[in-house]
């Protein structure tokens, strides 16, 4: 394989390395491809349901994308289903979260939202305590599927040759 800026891109050494990166791409892709299958049918089946809005805010996560800092916009809620309280901190469907990579982009995704208000959250009925605040699709899924399928590629290609 070509050298960049003195960087080898030969994959692994070992088959052994070779199979762990093929079996760990299969975890991340199986991962991403589940959460998004949860988060469409969180997205299709969710009911609304009033909740008082605890604490917005903005966490600072190190390793983003260029800056080496991401952005996630955070919430915590109360509300009422089936005859039981929940507390919830999903703002998304999704459990893999999307990050920004400014504070105010991730701030923005809360615009409209303070502390005490009562706003409308959703619930999937088959699993009241992961409700939601945006019914908004988030590509995160999808990106983590994307990068398991590249280990996928990378372990498949070294197996291969070390076999």
């Amino acid at each position: 394989m070509p050298e960049i800026t003195g960087v080898s891109i030969n994959g692994p050494e070992t088959l052994r390395g070779a199979v762990l990166l093929l079996i760990v791409g299969l975890l991340v892709t199986g991962y991403g491809a589940y959460d998004y299958a949860q988060q469409s049918s969180a997205l299709t089946k969710a009911v609304e349901v009033d909740a008082e809005l605890l604490e917005t805010g903005v966490e600072r996560e190190s390793g983003g994308r260029r800056s080496g800092v991401s952005f996630q916009p955070t919430v915590r809620y109360t509300y009422e289903y089936g005859g039981s309280t929940y507390t919830s901190t999903n703002v998304f469907p999704a459990n893999i979260a999307p990050t920004y990579d400014t504070e105010d982009a991730a701030r923005s995704v809360l615009d409209g939202y303070e502390s005490g208000d009562t706003v409308t959250v959703y619930v999937p009925p088959g699993d009241p305590d992961d409700a939601y605040l945006r019914h908004q699709e988030s590509n995160a899924p999808l990106l983590a599927v994307g990068i398991g399928l590249f280990f996928v590629l990378g372990g498949g290609v070294t197996t291969l040759r070390r076999l």
